[in-house]
Protein backbone atom coordinates (compact mmCIF):
# COMPACT_ATOMS: atom_id res chain seq x y z
CA UNK A 1 0.00 0.00 0.00
CA UNK A 2 1.54 3.34 -1.01
CA UNK A 3 2.00 6.01 1.65
CA UNK A 4 -0.26 9.05 1.49
CA UNK A 5 1.04 12.07 -0.39
CA UNK A 6 3.19 14.44 1.66
CA UNK A 7 0.42 17.06 1.51
CA UNK A 8 -2.24 14.68 2.83
CA UNK A 9 0.11 13.32 5.46
CA UNK A 10 0.85 16.84 6.72
CA UNK A 11 -2.86 17.67 6.92
CA UNK A 12 -3.57 14.47 8.86
CA UNK A 13 -0.63 15.09 11.18
CA UNK A 14 -1.70 18.69 11.77
CA UNK A 15 -5.22 17.57 12.67
CA UNK A 16 -3.98 14.86 15.03
CA UNK A 17 -1.61 17.32 16.73
CA UNK A 18 -4.33 19.96 17.09
CA UNK A 19 -6.82 17.50 18.57
CA UNK A 20 -4.22 16.23 21.03
CA UNK A 21 -3.16 19.73 22.06
CA UNK A 22 -6.75 20.95 22.49
CA UNK A 23 -7.59 17.89 24.58
CA UNK A 24 -4.33 17.36 26.45
CA UNK A 25 -6.14 17.51 29.80
CA UNK A 26 -8.99 15.19 28.80
CA UNK A 27 -8.48 12.92 31.83
CA UNK A 28 -9.34 15.83 34.10
CA UNK A 29 -12.73 16.37 32.43
CA UNK A 30 -14.95 13.34 32.91
CA UNK A 31 -17.98 15.54 32.38
CA UNK A 32 -16.90 16.38 28.82
CA UNK A 33 -17.26 13.31 26.64
CA UNK A 34 -16.38 15.36 23.55
CA UNK A 35 -12.84 15.91 24.85
CA UNK A 36 -12.47 12.17 25.39
CA UNK A 37 -13.90 11.43 21.94
CA UNK A 38 -11.58 13.94 20.25
CA UNK A 39 -8.52 12.60 22.05
CA UNK A 40 -9.51 9.06 21.09
CA UNK A 41 -10.08 10.18 17.50
CA UNK A 42 -6.55 11.60 17.35
CA UNK A 43 -5.14 8.39 18.83
CA UNK A 44 -7.05 6.37 16.23
CA UNK A 45 -5.61 8.54 13.48
CA UNK A 46 -2.12 7.92 14.81
CA UNK A 47 -2.76 4.17 15.04
CA UNK A 48 -3.79 4.11 11.38
CA UNK A 49 -0.77 6.19 10.37
CA UNK A 50 1.55 4.01 12.44
CA UNK A 51 0.32 0.95 10.56
CA UNK A 52 0.36 2.70 7.20
CA UNK A 53 3.80 4.27 7.56
CA UNK A 54 5.42 1.55 9.65
CA UNK A 55 6.54 4.17 12.20
CA UNK A 56 6.21 3.83 15.97
CA UNK A 57 5.69 7.58 16.37
CA UNK A 58 3.83 8.81 13.29
CA UNK A 59 3.82 12.59 12.97
CA UNK A 60 6.36 12.62 15.81
CA UNK A 61 3.58 11.62 18.22
CA UNK A 62 3.57 8.59 20.50
CA UNK A 63 0.26 6.80 20.90
CA UNK A 64 -1.58 7.37 24.16
CA UNK A 65 -0.49 5.07 26.96
CA UNK A 66 -3.25 2.49 27.49
CA UNK A 67 -2.83 3.05 31.25
CA UNK A 68 -4.55 6.43 30.77
CA UNK A 69 -7.83 4.58 30.27
CA UNK A 70 -7.41 2.10 33.11
CA UNK A 71 -10.59 2.18 35.16
CA UNK A 72 -12.38 4.42 32.67
CA UNK A 73 -13.24 1.85 30.00
CA UNK A 74 -16.78 1.18 31.24
CA UNK A 75 -17.64 4.80 31.96
CA UNK A 76 -19.36 7.03 29.39
CA UNK A 77 -16.21 9.08 28.84
CA UNK A 78 -14.05 5.98 28.39
CA UNK A 79 -16.50 4.60 25.85
CA UNK A 80 -16.44 7.99 24.08
CA UNK A 81 -12.64 7.72 23.83
CA UNK A 82 -12.81 4.19 22.38
CA UNK A 83 -15.53 5.18 19.92
CA UNK A 84 -13.50 8.18 18.77
CA UNK A 85 -10.46 5.96 18.45
CA UNK A 86 -12.30 3.48 16.21
CA UNK A 87 -13.77 6.24 14.04
CA UNK A 88 -10.46 8.10 13.76
CA UNK A 89 -8.64 4.95 12.70
CA UNK A 90 -11.34 3.93 10.22
CA UNK A 91 -11.67 7.37 8.65
CA UNK A 92 -7.92 7.77 8.33
CA UNK A 93 -7.75 4.47 6.47
CA UNK A 94 -10.62 5.60 4.23
CA UNK A 95 -9.05 9.00 3.53
CA UNK A 96 -5.70 7.45 2.65
CA UNK A 97 -7.27 4.70 0.56
CA UNK A 98 -5.84 2.00 2.78
CA UNK A 99 -9.12 0.58 4.09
Amino acid sequence: MPAPSPELLEKLCALARRLREENADFTEHHEDGQRWYNRGYANGMLRALRDLLGEETPCGQALDDPALLAGHEVMAWGRAYRHGERVGEQETHEITGSS
